[in-house]
């Protein structure tokens, strides 16, 4: 989940706990595998870079991310690799990568069509002609905000023998495919809780690819899941593999 409360130090360093490697991780790291050069958009702490690093990527990777305190985990982990400040309306590249991803549903953060189209203007722009574009969002018919609830308090270790505890609460009406909540974090240990307000936007298809193709991407591979079924109406995902078109 997209939470500007990552800026905090504090959080940040708790960000791979509270994200452990997955399936999305997995099925990501597949086609980072076979590009040349791959961009990772909203890359945090650098988890999919580094695993690929790890397991011997030769050629270039790069982490893009507007968060300083998440780069700055992944620059600890990483001290070589390519970490860049910044996002998609700030930075530029033409025809330098094989594959762009942006994991975690990064994709949903951007709420407004412009701020949208302006990135996936620039994601064709930094692709190389055969070049794929590798995100997803999550699905809307699945109403996954219903779950983003007070009660539902989840707990991990911060490392140092303490404990954390995180919960989501919507707190706006949802209106259209917008959905506003808050993330807390919370420790015994700390003076304050850290509480964010983040806004993400539920895309169904054909909004979706009506700015895929006003961008001039073109879907190549769709699905609904992880194991690569079919994107279904009970599906928890929208994954989505675009090409230039």
């Amino acid at each position: 989940m997209v939470d500007r409360s990552f800026a905090d130090l504090s959080v940040a360093a708790l960000y791979d706990t509270l994200n452990p490697w997955g399936p999305g991780d997995d099925f990501c790291l597949g086609y980072v595998r076979q590009a040349r050069s791959v961009l990772d958009v909203g890359c945090g702490t650098g988890q999919l870079l580094r695993r690929a690093r790890a397991g011997g990527h030769p050629g270039r990777l790069v982490g893009l991310d507007p968060a300083a305190a998440m780069l700055l985990q992944a620059r600890r982990a990483d001290p070589g690799g390519e970490w860049v400040l910044g996002d998609l309306r700030s930075t530029r590249w033409e025809g330098e990568f094989d594959l762009v991803v942006m994991t975690g549903h990064a994709f949903q953060a951007l709420t407004c069509d412009e701020e949208l189209l302006d990135a996936m203007r620039a994601v064709r722009s930094a692709l190389t002609a055969g070049g794929r574009f590798v995100f997803e969002t999550r699905n809307p018919a699945a109403r996954a905000w219903e779950s983003w609830r007070p009660d539902r308090v989840r707990e991990i270790s911060d490392g140092s023998g303490g404990t954390v505890r995180v919960w989501h609460e919507v707190c706006e009406p949802v209106v259209g495919d917008r959905v506003t909540f808050t993330e807390t974090y919370d420790s015994d240990r700390w003076a304050h809780p850290v509480v964010s307000r983040s806004t993400l936007r539920f895309l169904g298809t054909p909004q979706l690819d009506r700015l895929l193709r006003a961008s001039g991407l073109a879907v190549a591979e769709r699905y609904g899941d992880w194991g690569r079924g079919p994107l279904t109406t009970t599906s928890p995902e929208i994954i989505t593999i675009a090409g230039r078109a």
